[in-house]
């Protein structure tokens, strides 16, 4: 069988999860790997066989999704080109990790295609969302990522379609400590801007910065360029963890059993809703970095609550129950209305 994994490149979570699915995936199926978006700055451990420019959302330097600069960013022409000439009809199946090019050209090629994602977890009617209605944000969730069936991960399991966290095998092995630091992944943020609101707290601060050339420190905050094993390394023995409302890294925070304090990207639906879920679970939320915040950072700090999770190690049967709803019995499957696999 012939399958397509695509993924996400916005960010980084998306390919830390594709480091534990993909050696799943290639025990059932011949795959390839297809890649798209600009923002990533992790280097994977497997081959990627397609890289695409696709779509990224873009951020001001206070954390705000920057639409002018994510339309300027996005070359439109490009992004319909690469979904109508991509082969998608040289594969049996296309599982689809948020990928916007690889589902859409399954739909205009009629090809079989699976979501596998958070954001399928996100859509689900049974997930928590904010009180504030957000119809752009939720339409887009929605109909970004056209599939046939959708699967998805989310901080619990809301329905039998959603499954908790994958935790990466490497995060699973660390040994846990606590020295005291908070480590700091804010990529919505520019540096400055999260030094200046930081340097007012009298922790040690481990910022780990997409713009950073080399380590720098001001006071008692550190800047850290994006480095894979140094960040696995402060995360481990850190007290807290103070991120944005995205999934991955909230995860295996929880997972670790760190303080968790997030701030969701402004106009970002999916940190909203994230936010919302996360608050369920008691992590503190702020709306936005700043010392109008400063008694909720410093009760944060203060307090050595811990939120116990459960996320079993449940990856291959998650592979093994795609690969079973799809069977080859299942050829002449009818794409379901969107109403029906999200609930909008």
């Amino acid at each position: 069988m012939k399958v397509l994994y695509a993924i996400q490149g916005t960010g980084n979570g998306h390919l830390s999860r594709a480091e534990d699915i993909v050696p799943y995936l290639q025990k059932r199926c011949d795959v390839d790997i297809l890649v798209s978006g600009t923002q990533s700055q992790l280097t994977p451990s497997f081959q990627i066989d397609y890289q695409l420019r696709g779509m990224s959302f873009m951020a001001s330097k206070k954390g705000k999704v920057a639409l002018l600069k994510t339309a300027v960013n996005t070359n439109i022409f490009t992004f319909f080109k690469e979904i109508t000439q991509f082969p998608a009809k040289q594969y049996d199946l296309i599982i689809s990790d948020f990928e916007p090019i690889s589902a859409w050209s399954a739909k205009y090629h009629g090809v079989k295609s699976v979501e596998l994602s958070h954001q399928a977890a996100v859509a689900h009617p049974n997930a928590p969302k904010p009180l504030e209605k957000h119809r752009v944000g939720s339409a887009i969730l929605g109909n970004y990522c056209p599939s046939h069936r959708k699967y998805g991960f989310h901080f619990e399991s809301y329905a039998p379609s959603i499954f908790t966290p994958v935790i990466r095998e490497k995060i699973r092995e660390l040994n846990p400590e606590n020295l005291g630091h908070y480590t700091v992944y804010l990529p919505a943020y520019h540096d400055d801007y999260i030094i200046q609101t930081l340097m007012h707290f009298p922790v040690e601060w481990q910022i780990f910065s997409k713009y950073a050339q080399s380590r720098y420190r001001v006071n008692n905050v550190w800047v850290n360029p994006i480095d894979s094993k140094q960040f696995t390394e402060s995360l481990r023995t850190s007290e807290g963890v103070l991120c944005g409302a995205g999934f991955e890294l909230p995860a295996e925070a929880l997972f670790l059993g760190k303080k968790l304090m997030v701030i969701p990207m402004m106009g970002q639906y999916e940190q909203l809703c994230n936010a919302e879920s996360l608050r369920n679970l008691g992590v503190v939320v702020l709306d936005k970095l700043c010392l109008l915040q400063r008694r909720t950072i410093s009760s944060w700090i203060l307090n050595i609550k811990r939120i116990e999770v459960y996320y079993p190690n449940r990856t291959e049967n998650i592979i093994d129950t795609i690969f079973n709803d799809l069977n080859p019995s299942q050829q002449g499957i009818s794409s379901p209305q969107l109403s029906d696999l999200v609930g909008i």
